[in-house]
Parts: structure tokens; C-alpha cells; sequence
């Protein structure tokens, strides 16, 4: 009969792992920018081709997976705190082949909400800003997830590892704004003078719904069986979108955007509380930072069952 093995012992102590993980997040964020991390990963597979491969006896073998979790993102309403914002609950699905006992590739898809709010900041000027937003992320993507030590699923000998990955995946987005209790798509609103002729003699340009993001981060799996698995995952993904959010530039002409967008672009545009001096309006002055892309990442549990053929390894 198929056994578990500590599997309560082993997911508490991969929760006190991921409590303690949160600054190293934050050094991966910047590794994935410089050049190193591909140079890296060249030499270790050049050095070391039979440790990526693993050791011993392997049958390669595919797993379907059922993720849920949690979705956030990092940007200029939540520019420092991994898992930062308000929550809401992600899904996805995947399959995953395992090439080694080292190596695994993984086709996924997730889909997941996230949202700030200026006024949950202990940061005086964000409250005053005023902004918030919400935006439904799908994606899909491939992985490839490099296990630190030998793991197969199905075989008794390995009950717990951990992994890296890395891979590329494509999503799509759309922020969103509430006002009067009603929620609103602001891509069309040009909140930042997107689509006026205050935009184009400024330069401000509009912002792509679908993009590229490069996904970083580590887990564990945990064998349960000779068919399935357990894994907890905090992946963080790179984008090269700055609208995530919806915030990026200046504050646009109230007067053009009501002329040429409406009032209603007017109304979620700027939120402030006060102003700066006797300005009657914030035309100009900085709403978000230009020079610093979004980001936004997953934390989540996932079961997976092996499929295809039987393991070869007996569990007593």
C-alpha cells in the first residue's frame, strides 16, 4: 500500500522556510537584471553535466498538476514588499516532464488578481496620491525547474527537495479603478494623457495588455506516493511594463483629458488629497516612477500525479 511519509512535519518546515525568504527574493529581483545570471547557469552545465543529469537509475515521467495560491505584484503602488497588497486567489494548472532526476520542463497556466491601494501605505505622500487598482493576470508559459538534489516522483528513497526555475511566459492584463462602487477598465481612459494631443506633444505613449515575463524563484516537492506529489512554490516575475498598475508617468492636463477622454478619465487620473502650494491641479508633477518596471509573482501550494507509466521502485 502506498504510504506518507512526515508530510505534516515536512510542510511546516517548508513554511518556516518561506517566512525567512523574503530578502532573498529581493537580491534574485536584481540578479535576473544583470547579465550574470545566463552566464551562470552556462558554466554550471558545462561543468557539471552529470550532476544536472543525476545520478543512477532514472524513467523519465510526466505529472499533471492543480496550483492555487496567492497572486501579487511589485510596483509603484507596492514598490518594496514581496507579497504586499491586497490578496486574492490564484489557479492554474500544468504539466511537467521530467527529463533527470536534476531536470524538469513545465507548460503552465495561471491565472490571478492584483491589487494596491495608496491609502494602505505607511508612506505619507502615497496616501495622499491616492491610487489604487486592480488587474486580472492570465498567463502561460514554460518553466524549466532544476532540483538541488536527486528526485523522482515515486520513489521512496527522496521525500522532500528543493528547486530553482526559470523560464519565459507570455499574459495579458488590464487595470482597473473603483469609483461609486463601480469598477472600471482604465487602459481607455488614457489616465496618464494616453491618446490626447497633450500625450503626443508630451511623448506618453500607450500601453501594450499583453507582454513577455521572465518567471524566478525556488520551491519544494514533497513525495506522497508512488503516483503524486506535493510542491510549494514563490516564483516573481520580470516584465518590461510599467502599467501594471495603471501609474507610471506624470499627471496629465485635467483640461485636455475631460475634453478629449471624458470626466470619468478626469476622476481616476488624480485622486489626491491635497496639493503642493496653491496649484489648483497636479498637471506635470511626477505620479509614478518611469524608470522602474512592474513585477508581479505567485505563492502557491499545487498537488501533482504522475501519469503514464508505472514506477519501477516498490513503496513498503
Amino acid at each position: 500500500m502506498p504510504r506518507i511519509w512526515g508530510f505534516s512535519h515536512a510542510v511546516r518546515a517548508i513554511s518556516r522556510t518561506f517566512a525567512r525568504c523574503q530578502p532573498m527574493m529581493n537580491r534574485l529581483n536584481h540578479f535576473l537584471a544583470s547579465p550574470t545570471l545566463p552566464l551562470l547557469v552556462g558554466a554550471l552545465m558545462l561543468l557539471f553535466p552529470s550532476g544536472l543529469m543525476g545520478q543512477g537509475k532514472f524513467d523519465q515521467s510526466k505529472e499533471l498538476g492543480v496550483m492555487v495560491g496567492t497572486s501579487y505584484y511589485l510596483g509603484d503602488l507596492n514598490p518594496s514588499g514581496h507579497l504586499g497588497g491586497r490578496k486574492h486567489v490564484a489557479v492554474g494548472g500544468f504539466l511537467r516532464t521530467n527529463l533527470s532526476r536534476r531536470i524538469s520542463l513545465r507548460a503552465h497556466v495561471m491565472h490571478g488578481t492584483v491589487e494596491a491601494w495608496d491609502a494602505d501605505s505607511d508612506v505619507a505622500w502615497q496616501r495622499n496620491r491616492n491610487l489604487h487598482f486592480r488587474n486580472t493576470l492570465t498567463e502561460v508559459g514554460g518553466i524549466v525547474e532544476i532540483n538541488y538534489i536527486d528526485y523522482q516522483i515515486g520513489t521512496p528513497s527522496t521525500k522532500v527537495c528543493a528547486y530553482l526555475l526559470t523560464g519565459l511566459s507570455v499574459y495579458s492584463h488590464m487595470p482597473e479603478a473603483e469609483l461609486d462602487g463601480l469598477w472600471f477598465e482604465l487602459a481607455p481612459l488614457g489616465t496618464e494623457g494616453q491618446g490626447t494631443t497633450w500625450g503626443e506633444a508630451y511623448g506618453v505613449n500607450g500601453y501594450a495588455l499583453a507582454g513577455l515575463a521572465v518567471p524566478f524563484g525556488f520551491g519544494f516537492k514533497v513525495n506522497l506516493g508512488p503516483f503524486a506529489g506535493f510542491n510549494l512554490e514563490w516564483a516573481v516575475r520580470k516584465t518590461w511594463n510599467d502599467y501594471l498598475d495603471d501609474v507610471s508617468g506624470i499627471y496629465a492636463d485635467p483640461l485636455v483629458l475631460n475634453e478629449e477622454k471624458g470626466e470619468l478619465a478626469v476622476a481616476l487620473a488624480d485622486q489626491s488629497l491635497s496639493r503642493p502650494g496653491s496649484l489648483t491641479d497636479n498637471t506635470g508633477l511626477m505620479r509614478g516612477d518611469p524608470g522602474r518596471d512592474d513585477a508581479y509573482g505567485f505563492v502557491t501550494a499545487s498537488v501533482t500525479f504522475r501519469i503514464g507509466k508505472k514506477p519501477t521502485t516498490c513503496w513498503n
